[in-house]
């Protein structure tokens, strides 16, 4: 063990599209955008956004299953995973996402035994209609997959925790963790909120930056200046 456990987002970081914005385009029945502007708006969390579009896809599953099967990853995430292996270092994918497609699309890759967190698709009236379940939501928050709680389990086990991710969904995760790699949203987040982090474009970005995080030199890089220290320097 390396001291570090890795926590990793799928959808847009791993994947290269949002898996259920694509679902939703093309299977999604009316109203679904009505949900979408209520919770960018905030009116509703996510867990009730996504509860409520899901519902609303009209697909069998052969249908889904041949739509995942032109969804793609990042290159380099096999190689990041195989890496992260290697190193000892435990990866898991969170995501507020959909558990049999990205089960189904990392299937593909041989990387279908990644431990994952994240909502539950199952079929509801058969053989179009689905529902939504969320294992892994916690009290007082309104996503399907608390990003928090499991930042917070994870740090449990006494090792620190790097968060890759690129959204809204990572925001309050990447509060609670000792180290980001940031894409996209995430990069401002970060910024404004005083998070130790790194910008990257893709997984082969964290290839690189992930053996100088375990041997501590890039957190030494981005390590808060202390006020003393700021202090003397001026």
């Amino acid at each position: 063990m390396t001291g570090w456990t890795i926590l990793c987002d799928f959808d847009g970081t791993i994947s290269v599209e949002d898996v259920i914005d694509s679902l939703l385009d093309r299977f999604g029945r009316p109203g679904w955008e009505t949900l979408e502007q209520d919770w960018r708006a905030g009116r509703i969390g996510s867990r009730e956004c996504m509860t409520g579009q899901v519902a609303l896809l009209d697909m069998t599953r052969e249908a889904l299953d041949k739509h995942l099967s032109s969804l793609w990853i990042d290159h380099a995430f096999p190689a990041f995973v195989k890496q992260a292996r290697e190193l000892s270092t435990p990866i898991r994918v969170v995501s507020d996402g959909l558990d049999y497609a990205i089960h189904k699309i990392l299937g593909r890759y041989g990387l279908d035994d990644l431990p994952l967190a994240a909502n539950h698709l199952a079929p509801a009236t058969p053989p179009r209609q689905w529902q939504l379940t969320s294992p892994f939501q916690a009290d007082g928050c309104r996503s399907g997959t608390c990003k928090c709680a499991v930042a917070a389990q994870a740090s449990k086990s006494g090792t620190k925790t790097l968060l890759i991710g690129d959204g809204a969904s990572d925001f309050c995760a990447a509060d609670r963790v000792d180290f980001v790699f940031a894409k996209h949203r995430l990069i401002e987040h970060c910024r404004a909120a005083g998070i130790p982090y790194v910008p990257i474009t893709g997984f082969e970005d964290a290839l690189e930056l992930l053996p100088r995080l375990l041997d501590g030199s890039l957190l030494a890089e981005h390590a808060p200046v202390e006020p003393a220290l700021a202090v003397a320097s001026l």
